[in-house]
């Protein structure tokens, strides 16, 4: 089983700048990719950004492309997403995801495995 913990959500004003950890303990998954989604009330949920362990690959949504950076430090199990440049369309709850095995599709959230509970972030205009 994984464990992913999210943090670092918040509330900030439009242009400013949040960045959001994801931490996974338990088994961990080499070849899978982490993720990010997101989901805005009454809207469904988007994928964010992926980023593969094995191919250090970013993947990132037409949205959030160049204000949105990926990354991980495997050493600690963690991922994290800096977001620059926030607007008040991006307010939403924010979820980090692992994909258990290798699978070529990164932005689809049916394909991940496991679930963080997700963080808050708002921004205000």
């Amino acid at each position: 089983q994984v464990h992913l913990v999210e943090s670092g959500g918040g509330l900030v004003q439009a242009g400013g700048s949040l960045r959001l950890s994801c931490a996974a303990s338990g088994r961990t998954f080499s070849s899978g990719a982490m993720g990010w989604f997101r989901q805005a009330p009454g809207k469904e949920r988007e994928f964010v950004a992926a980023i593969r362990r094995s191919d250090v690959n970013t993947y990132y949504a037409d949205s959030v492309k160049g204000r949105f950076t990926i990354s991980r430090d495997n050493a600690k199990n963690t991922v994290y997403l800096q977001m620059n440049s926030l607007k008040p369309e991006d307010t939403a709850v924010y979820y980090c995801a692992a994909q258990s095995i290798y699978r070529v599709t990164v932005s689809t959230g049916d394909l991940y495995d496991y679930w963080g509970q997700g963080t808050q972030v708002t921004v205000s205009s």
